[in-house]
């Protein structure tokens, strides 16, 4: 195992740990979602696995320190910069974006689109612990934070996105494997306004024709019946897996022009 100490608390409540990752020459060759470390905290030493999304964000300062720190993941800032690349080109004003971020996690990507000067931001994640998480690390970053399941909306969740007048949708690493699937990203997609713009980033695979997470046939077929316009698309390293390897993601930025139909869905 290689060991990995924090240098400096990311937020105010912050507490100390050590994370252990696999030694390469002793780890299997793991899938993406299956790679895991050991983290000591408070006396004690657990296995989670990295897709374990809320134990992580239950120790402040892990998420930071594994994926951002460790395995250096750049998708946030590569979405950012595509995103006023777009925005930019068009003549847009990064204020007038009114902004849903799905799968918003503990805010990272929220916190680059205020950067960015987004005017409005809406974040919806299906786990509790994130949304406590981005309310711990980032306060004030987004302007409403919804716990829900997009694939089962209550009635007041879909009200208020309906209401929030969205223009813009951001999901960033969070498409595929078990965390999100096609029906969640089409129902976000659905609450945009038309014309508006859907900024994502998926794994490479999940865009190949081998492909069977729903996506690569999603997406194909959104570019083929003009549901979406192309506007931005960059391959990059999304970060490195725990034997040091880049993973590597697709970022996109498109303009829509219609809902995604839901017999394509049913």
């Amino acid at each position: 195992m290689s060991l990995i100490k924090p240098t400096a608390p990311v937020t105010a409540t912050a507490v100390d740990f050590e994370v252990l990752l696999p030694e390469v020459e002793h780890d299997l060759d793991l899938d993406q979602d299956e790679e895991w470390c050991e983290v000591l905290v408070d006396g004690g030493q657990r296995r989670i696995r990295f897709h374990d999304y809320h134990e992580i964000y239950n120790i402040p300062g892990l998420y930071e320190r594994l994926f951002y720190d460790t395995l250096k993941c750049a998708s946030p800032r590569v979405i950012r910069n595509q995103l006023a690349q777009v925005l930019a080109e068009r003549g847009t004003e990064p204020s007038e974006l009114r902004v849903l971020d799905v799968g918003a996690g503990n805010g990272i990507v929220g916190e680059e689109l205020r950067e960015l000067g987004a005017g409005t931001i809406f974040g919806v994640d299906i786990i509790e612990e994130a949304a406590a998480a981005a309310h711990r690390d980032r306060p004030g970053v987004y302007d409403r934070y919804l716990v829900a399941d997009l694939t089962d909306l209550a009635p007041d969740q879909r009200a208020t996105l309906a209401e929030a007048d969205i223009n813009t949708m951001t999901t960033v690493a969070a498409l595929g494997f078990d965390d999100m699937p096609p029906h969640a990203f089409a129902s976000a997609y659905n609450f945009v306004s038309t014309p508006g713009l859907a900024a994502f980033t998926i794994k490479e695979d999940f865009v190949a024709s081998r492909d069977l997470s729903g996506f690569s046939k999603l997406i194909a077929r959104m570019l083929d019946e003009k549901v979406i316009r192309p506007l931005a698309e960059q391959r990059y390293r999304h970060r490195l897996s725990v034997r040091g390897e880049p993973l590597y993601y697709v970022g996109y930025v498109a303009e829509k022009v219609r809902d995604i139909p839901r017999a394509w869905l049913d």
